[in-house]
């Protein structure tokens, strides 16, 4: 995966994000050991029962004992809600500082990274940190540290009595390991194969008017169910484990309470240990295994969640920390390329070689050139859609890397052969969905295309909601609905893909007068086309070859020296 440029020293975005939680954290860690305090209650409740209030017959000594309990009790219940609300709370609170990070990498691994990747991952990654923090598994790893003091107590009841829960401890505890090692592939697994049938859905989703015209469904629901048959088995064999070795930790815990009884009778028997002892004995143990037992109830989800981490710190530092950079005025005189080598999203094999060429403001250029060309690539490149192997896009002097996204969506518009519009209406799609958008500079930019006419004719004008993807428009109304977002602002920079794909003659005239306008403005205009009628406007001709310029130059000299061979060809 190419990385975004990055020179500085290397930030752990996520890393900040987490660690400005260690204060809730370890508020957390304080709750868990007061309830762990707290938990002693029971223990020496049973020890006072036994020990003294049999002994003495004293009921008020009972009813105190049992009150003293009772509010206890409470308290750790009051702890333990609280407790989980913040870890909640952190949860979300985690999920909103990430997630408009999150998007940006869903938006930038289909240009980066291409098909190698899923860009819906890293959503699904930020649920499962989400969910694993405002789980119960958090819980358990605060309450760990408390084993050894449980397990201490135990010994200072008896040498005995505090050797058996050790052993016990460390049998759950290799538990707790074997699941690790047990679940870490299959959990990897289930990510992949839930990635890969979430690809599927996708696309069906994308492209359910060719399935249903072309009686695609079942052979699409064979590779969907070969795909969820392998998802299921992960799970399963997932879950499979965690359950496993769970039942054998809960068994395991209930017989070792249980033999902690009798030997605390035996000892009884013997002498050394009173009643209390047995009874408070057999509590301080299952206090020291619940954690642990816990540990491997919850442990897929912690692997889930570490998984997560890994892939999002991975993703996060091959793309770039999201750091903006210095703010740079908007370009207004130039445009120049130089040597730019450019390859499709997580390729190395040129597409486009050695490109080169500049313009200045006012100027339009017209690529033209056989299918498979380069046409396209070259766009993308423009746009900054696409990053170059090599080479440098400047605007006004200055790489086109030096803005942020943001600053250049002020100043590029772009129009690709897939139109790409959301559902909203036309007005939210023409303003790229800018909370503040100007009404007068949409419908400006609606003029500047011809749409305004169209657009208003539609039932609801501009505020007509459209769908996803505009389906509730002509093909040559989103063409136009597309145009407009194009010139939206008056960018400096505007880069049209085959604009007139979808056009009738009046759409064609549409677009020659964008060209014009933008030309008029001080703009500069790079049109793709197949067919001469969206070049009219230009003033400037690039002829793309086997992915090089194999002609640059003013219109009809590049033009004549083009169509001069192809008339020579012609029989009289």
């Amino acid at each position: 995966m190419r990385s975004l440029p990055n020179p500085a020293s290397p930030r752990d975005p996520l890393g900040e994000v987490l660690a400005g939680y260690r204060g809730s954290l370890v508020w957390v860690g304080l709750f868990s050991g007061v309830m762990n305090v707290i938990m002693l209650a029971g223990s020496i409740y049973m020890l006072q029962v036994y020990d003294r209030v049999l002994a003495s017959r004293s009921v008020p000594t009972l009813v105190g004992l049992t009150a003293m309990l009772l509010v206890v009790f409470l308290v750790q219940g009051l702890l333990d809600v609280v407790r989980q609300r913040i870890l909640t709370r952190i949860g979300a609170a985690i999920d909103r500082r990430l997630a408009p990070r999150i998007f940006d990498l869903m938006v930038l691994i289909p240009v980066r990274a291409g098909l190698r990747q899923d860009a819906l991952q890293p959503g699904r990654d930020l649920d499962a940190v989400r969910g694993f923090m405002s789980g119960l598994g958090p819980t358990t790893f605060f309450d760990l540290p408390w084993v050894p003091i449980f397990l201490l107590l135990c010994f200072l009841l008896h040498v005995w009595i505090g050797l058996t829960a050790l052993v016990a401890c460390v049998v759950l505890l290799a538990v707790t390991l074997l699941t690790d090692r047990a679940t870490k592939e299959p959990t990897a697994i289930v990510s992949r194969e839930a990635a890969a049938r979430s690809g599927i859905a996708e696309g069906v989703k994308r492209n359910a008017e060719t399935i249903v015209a072309m009686g695609m469904q079942k052979a699409l629901v064979r590779r969907y169910q070969t795909t969820n048959g392998r998802f299921l088995e992960a799970n399963e064999a997932a879950s499979d484990v965690v359950t496993t070795y769970g039942a054998v930790s809960r068994i395991f815990r209930m017989f070792m309470q249980s033999a902690m009884l009798g030997l605390g009778a035996y000892l009884v028997i013997l002498g050394q240990v009173s009643g209390g002892v047995m009874i408070a004995a057999s509590i301080l143990m299952g206090r020291a295994l619940a954690p642990i037992e816990l540990a491997v109830a919850h442990w897929k989800g912690f692997v889930a969640a570490r998984q997560a981490l890994a892939r999002l710190r991975k993703t996060m530092a091959a793309l770039g920390d999201g750091a903006e950079p210095m703010a740079l005025p908007a370009p207004k005189r130039m445009l120049t390329v130089d040597q730019v080598f450019a390859a499709a999203p997580g390729a190395q094999e040129p597409i486009i070689q050695g490109i080169s060429f500049s313009l200045l403001a006012g100027q339009a250029l017209g690529i033209i050139g056989p299918s498979a060309s380069g046409k396209s690539t070259l766009a993308r490149v423009l746009t900054g859609s696409w990053l170059p192997l090599r080479g440098s896009l400047r605007l006004d002097g200055a790489e086109l890397s030096q803005w942020s996204a943001d600053a250049r969506g002020g100043f590029i518009g772009y129009l690709a052969q897939d139109i790409g519009l959301f559902d909203g209406t036309v007005a939210e799609n023409i303003a790229r969905f800018q909370p503040d958008a100007d009404p007068q500079a949409i419908v400006e930019a609606a003029r500047a295309t011809g749409a305004d006419d169209v657009i208003r004719k539609l039932p609801a004008g501009y505020e007509t909601r459209i769908g996803e993807g505009g389906i509730a428009l002509s093909g040559g109304q989103r063409q136009r609905v597309a145009l407009a977002r194009a010139l939206y602002g008056n960018p400096f920079l505007v880069v049209l893909d085959e604009p007139n794909a979808n056009l009738d003659a009046e759409g064609e005239a549409a677009v020659t007068q964008a060209i014009r306008h933008i030309r008029d403005s001080g703009g500069i205009a790079i049109v793709v086309a197949h067919r001469p009628s969206a070049i009219t406007a230009v003033d400037m001709v690039a002829v793309m070859k086997d992915g090089r310029v194999a002609a640059f130059g003013p219109k009809d000299e590049v033009l004549n020296k083009v169509l001069a061979p192809a008339k020579g060809t012609r029989s009289p």
